[in-house]
């Protein structure tokens, strides 16, 4: 080891101050208003005219819900290859990197959240629209191997296209290996909640994204299998205002509770205080 490398500093703070928005001002994609990036920042990337949900990157969402320098990463080092050599997959990897800032779609690791030690994942829109891959699946599988190992309670935070059709059969298989983990987390009397955000769509809505002891939402997130043109060319009729929205989805019984962005850690927080009372 080189000596220098002895004196760095290990990074907990998730986000470099290097890489953080200047001051600026940028267009809501909703109402369009001109607003200061510090702003939003502020209000919790929420637009503080209209109410739209800006995307937030996996680990600025991990700073948000967890205590300040607590977060651990697990599993840091692992990353994709083109298993089934489909055409161009390289590329669109080396492409997600440089967008996302990450080595996959998801971030996983140890943090407290108002105290409580919790294992969380945070996958990643901008990695390939947080894709499902064999990556993605061996991370998440592994948190929850760690966290029933160790009686620790898992929170995902969901956004997703679905599976990788790059990595075809090999993609779709993370559906029930995940699943498999997360229901001997149950029976190891493990809580898991899910904060679905939007999209969480294709096939991680339709395995570990609703396989929650308590399932959670942002307002307005879209939560779904197939996408709606898809739906509605298979119908072959309009689909209702406000179809797969969580709004939607908590009227059918599938969500517990829409949290705004400002409550969710606090909210999050007194679910973890309450199971741990329960245990006792």
């Amino acid at each position: 080891m080189e000596l220098r490398n002895l004196f760095i500093k290990a990074n907990n703070e998730l986000e470099s101050s290097s890489l953080r928005p200047r001051s600026r001002k940028i267009n809501c994609k909703k109402c369009q208003s001109l607003i200061s990036v510090s702003r939003i920042r502020k209000n919790n990337f929420v637009c503080p005219e209209c109410g739209y949900y800006f995307p937030v990157r996996a680990r600025r969402r991990i700073l948000m819900l967890t205590d300040k320098r607590s977060f651990v990463e697990m599993d840091a080092d692992l990353e994709s290859r083109n298993i089934l050599g489909f055409p161009g997959y390289e590329e669109k990897i080396t492409a997600a990197i440089e967008k996302s800032r990450e080595k996959e779609g998801v971030i996983c690791g140890v943090a407290t959240i108002s105290g409580h030690k919790t294992c969380i994942f945070s996958m990643d829109s901008n990695f390939m629209m947080g894709s499902m891959g064999a990556v993605v699946g061996e991370k998440i599988t592994r948190l929850f191997e760690y966290a029933t190992a160790n009686k620790l309670p898992v929170l995902g935070v969901t956004v997703s296209g679905g599976a990788r059709m790059q990595e075809g059969m090999i993609s779709l298989m993370q559906m029930s290996k995940v699943s498999a983990a997360v229901k001997r987390n149950s029976n190891k009397g493990g809580l898991y909640i899910v904060l679905l955000t939007n999209p969480t769509t294709g096939g991680v809505d339709a395995s570990f994204a609703m396989l929650g002891d308590i399932t959670l939402a942002e307002p307005g997130a879209r939560v779904g299998f197939a996408g709606p043109r898809v739906i509605e060319k298979s119908l072959n009729q309009a689909l209702p205002e406000g179809f797969q929205k969580a709004e939607r989805v908590l009227e059918c019984g599938f969500i517990d509770e829409i949290v705004p962005r400002s409550e969710q850690k606090s909210y999050i927080g007194r679910l973890l205080e309450l199971h741990e009372v329960s245990n006792e």
